[in-house]
């Protein structure tokens, strides 16, 4: 199972500098990926541009929106087009996480109706294959520019319903769990493998989750005053989510070995604080 760690890009007050050193830092380390948090009502940078910065500093390591919500991104041509430029710019290393979110109010500071989502996520992605398959758009021709791997990067989608593993079968090459334990992993994997061999689809999505993570001397109190406000609007299931962050060496290893026994491909550890020694501690915990 791959390792990768999150960019700290939803850590209220971070700095540019902090987000630049924390990629270069994360590379040199061997994690395989960089991950990032979509939301937009919320204090935190925007993923493309994150990631943007990511890869100017970095050469090999993945660069995942974990996930970006797509319904937000209304201009799909221009999505495309800003999905493609990051993805040539990086040199292919771009996997494309998408999902739709849980928040009405990123919706509403949209003026986008959460009605349909799941809908008009279905009809962008498949505009976002044909832009980047070359469909002709006028006199100039095609939307550029032409990603680096054919047919576009990487489509990872995420969500736990019925009709997400439908769409994770038709359109992406693989899920992704945004949190939950080990065993909801296992069991909703199955479900997307089932709906994949349903779909005819040859061999096997990809299948990535999420475990928030801080290490140190004040683990516990990062993952709380972080978690505990990110996820304020879930009200006691925030508390849920903070208690199940891994806060130990030994958490982290536990989480690393139950969800690779669980089928994962790739497990991204998102942080809760972006302290210059998470990247180290993290790598000496689980690499």
């Amino acid at each position: 199972m791959d390792i990768g760690i999150g960019l700290p890009n939803t850590v209220p007050g971070v700095d540019g500098r902090r987000l630049v050193d924390w990629a270069r830092d994360a590379e040199q380390a061997g994690f395989s990926t960089l991950g990032t948090i979509g939301r937009l009502v919320y204090p935190n940078y925007e993923e493309l541009i994150a990631l943007s910065a990511a890869a100017a500093v970095t050469s090999r390591i993945r660069l995942t929106t974990s996930v970006l919500l797509a319904p937000l991104y209304a201009n799909t041509a221009l999505f495309a087009k800003q999905a493609a430029s990051l993805d040539r710019l990086s040199g292919g290393r771009l996997v494309l996480g998408l999902g739709l979110g849980g928040r009405d109010d990123d919706y509403a500071a949209s003026a986008l109706p959460t009605e349909g989502k799941g809908r008009r996520l279905d009809q962008q992605l498949a505009e976002m294959k044909r832009i980047w398959s070359g469909e002709h758009y006028g006199y100039a021709g095609a939307i550029g520019p032409e990603p680096v791997r054919r047919g576009g990067p990487e489509l990872i989608l995420g969500g736990n319903a019925e009709a997400s593993f439908r769409r994770v079968a038709l359109l992406g090459d693989g899920w992704i769990m945004g949190g939950g334990t080990p065993d909801m992993f296992a069991q909703a994997g199955a479900q997307v493998d089932r709906a994949w061999a349903e779909a005819g689809r040859p061999g096997r999505p990809r299948k990535l989750s999420l475990a928030y993570f801080a290490l140190g001397p004040e683990a516990r109190g990062h993952a709380d005053n972080y978690l505990l406000h990110y996820y304020n609007w879930l009200g006691d299931v925030a508390r849920q989510i903070a208690a199940g962050a891994a806060v130990s060496t030994e958490m982290a290893q536990g989480y690393a070995a139950a969800f690779e026994a669980a089928g994962c491909d790739e497990l991204i550890f998102v942080p809760a604080t972006a302290s210059p020694d998470q990247v180290t501690l993290l790598a000496e915990a689980v690499l």
